[in-house]
């Protein structure tokens, strides 16, 4: 059981919190007509940024684990729901929204304003941060970063599509998005600003600060590198790592990828 906080926050604040835990408000949603599908919700994600202007600490018990952080942001009360958040050294911070049946292994971090959908997986030391949104039916493998994004409020954060897969050590940053069902292969980095080699079009997608990189549906992404010009670096064989597309999912990516309901 977490005990109730030792100092007061403002209504105000605790409302936003119990609005995004509730679903009833996202930092950012679906929305075919916006960039990317997807729109940010710019003061929601102020609403969050002034619930840290509350220097007020205090102090939580849960089991075994103590815990002393801001007044305004506990670890959430997980108890109840459908979803499953096994012992081990998990934190589930308030304002995050978990949908039904979601599962996630310890130890494991999700951070304020998250949207984590129904039946999604979060595996062992995954790190969800702040305003990440992720898809129903997602699985998020051992090891995966999910970079915040909580300001400016007006920046896109990290979005993962339904039924998405992340491989293990991947990480995914500064706003990137992935499209639904795309497979993200282990170790893959990518970043808002980073270029994504597509074999299958024949083309490098490209992301900026103001238009982050978007992953394609159905995108099955691997690591990879390409050669460094210049002199110096054919010299020394030098290449940096890059994201490669290299083909569209089918049903032979579904079975490697596929996870047992049981675990669910």
């Amino acid at each position: 059981m977490i005990a109730e906080p030792t100092a007061a926050i403002g209504v105000a604040d605790l409302s936003v919190l119990d609005e995004l835990e509730a679903g009833r408000l996202r930092a950012a949603r679906p929305d075919p007509a916006a960039p990317g599908g997807w729109r940010v919700n710019a003061e929601v994600k102020a609403a969050i940024l002034e619930t840290f202007r509350d220097r007020a600490t205090a102090d939580w018990i849960a089991g075994p684990f103590t815990f002393r952080d801001r007044a305004a942001l506990a670890p959430r009360d997980v108890r109840g729901g459908s979803w499953r958040v096994v012992p081990g050294g998990t934190t589930v911070r308030r304002g995050v929204y978990l949908g039904e049946d979601v599962v996630v292994m310890p130890p494991s971090y999700v951070n304020v304003g998250a949207w984590v959908g129904g039946g999604a997986m979060i595996d062992s030391h995954v790190l969800v941060g702040s305003c990440a949104q992720i898809g129903s039916r997602v699985h998020l493998a051992a090891g995966v970063t999910i970079g915040g994004v909580l300001e400016p409020p007006g920046a896109r954060p990290v979005i993962v599509g339904d039924d998405a897969f992340v491989g293990a050590g991947s990480s995914l940053l500064e706003g990137v998005l992935i499209g639904r069902r795309a497979v993200i292969g282990a170790g893959v980095v990518l970043t808002g600003t980073s270029r994504l080699y597509d074999l299958v079009r024949e083309v490098v997608h490209i992301g900026t600060v103001d238009a982050p990189l978007v992953v394609p549906p159905d995108a099955v992404v691997v690591p990879g590198s390409r050669a460094l010009s210049g002199a110096f670096a054919a010299r020394h064989d030098l290449a940096v790592s890059t994201a490669i597309l290299i083909k569209e999912r089918d049903a032979g990516t579904d079975a490697r990828v596929a996870l047992e309901e049981a675990l669910r």
